[in-house]
């Protein structure tokens, strides 16, 4: 049988690496496995003698990252990363060394056309991280009110033309369910008016897609859930790196990083991916990373 294989580039793999420092022996977690690359890489620098413990909702992430990672010093976990605390409990481990948390989509995750992420998509509208866990984003905008779709999109998109998109799905539902990601794309640019040429640097239906994808898969509140939770887990010394991609993840990390009493903040401003990186993988150009230290 043909293992599945992951399209996926890290994203900030260097600098991820630089504010780590993997060395031999050293106990890492990558909260958010995805394509496995910046396990693969944390793996090479733990060596034989440490660990890299990977995390992920995506049961299909797992699956296709194990191949990759076959014979490596990497223990894969199927888990929410905000569950971090019972995680290390399970394995026997007290502390770590160092944490990731990379927030964004994979490439893995866009290509596969019956999850619902790739605006092309014609398959099930779903945007659930674990197929097997929630409600999947079809069912959600088909029974959620017009004023409450408004709220999520200005919410979690902050949608310029929220109003208007969650009257026109409103009015469009009423003759026919909207089913798939393509549909809803569609809907979606029709109700935002077009701007020239040149200036339009994101397809129109990407804030709502992120709403919803935010709303169906909890990831705020996971995401604040983690802040409070893992600084307990990290040793002295240890550093926690977190690569977000839109400001409703960005303000929120920025904060607990400044304000939790366990933590020194590294990086006074988000570092962000060199122009060699932006043009060879275009999805790091929105990446933002902040890295805090355990005090």
């Amino acid at each position: 049988m043909t293992e599945p294989l992951s399209v996926h580039v890290p994203v900030m793999l260097e600098p991820v690496l630089h504010w780590l420092r993997p060395r031999p022996g050293a106990v890492l977690v990558d909260g958010t496995l995805g394509g496995g690359g910046h396990t693969q890489a944390m793996a090479a620098g733990v060596g034989e003698e440490g660990l890299v413990v990977a995390v992920d909702r995506d049961p299909n992430a797992l699956e296709v990252a194990e191949p990759k990672l076959r014979g490596l010093p990497v223990k894969l976990v199927h888990a929410n990363y905000c569950d971090l605390p019972e995680i290390l409990e399970q394995l026997d481990i007290e502390k770590v060394d160092g944490v990731l948390l990379d927030l964004g989509l994979s490439s893995d995750q866009l290509e596969d056309r019956s999850r619902g992420f790739s605006f092309s998509a014609d398959g099930p509208l779903d945007l659930r991280f674990d197929p097997l866990s929630g409600e999947p984003a079809h069912r959600l905008i088909s029974r959620l009110s017009q004023e409450h779709l408004t709220q999520i999109f200005s919410t979690y998109g902050e949608e310029r033309y929220s109003g208007r998109i969650a009257r026109t799905i409103v009015e469009r539902r009423r003759q026919k369910p909207i089913e798939t990601a393509a549909e809803l794309a569609a809907l979606i640019r029709r109700c935002v008016p077009k701007t020239p040429w040149g200036q339009q640097r994101i397809d129109p239906a990407t804030r709502v897609f992120q709403a919803l994808r935010i709303v169906v898969n909890d990831e705020l509140k996971s995401l604040e859930t983690a802040l409070r939770r893992m600084p307990s887990c990290l040793r002295s010394g240890a550093r926690m790196a977190i690569i977000s991609f839109h400001s409703l993840e960005d303000r929120r990390v920025k904060e607990a990083f400044r304000s939790d009493e366990r933590l020194a903040a590294l990086t006074r401003r988000p570092v962000r991916s060199d122009e060699e990186e932006a043009a060879r993988n275009p999805r790091s150009r929105s990446a933002k990373l902040r890295v805090a230290e355990r005090v």
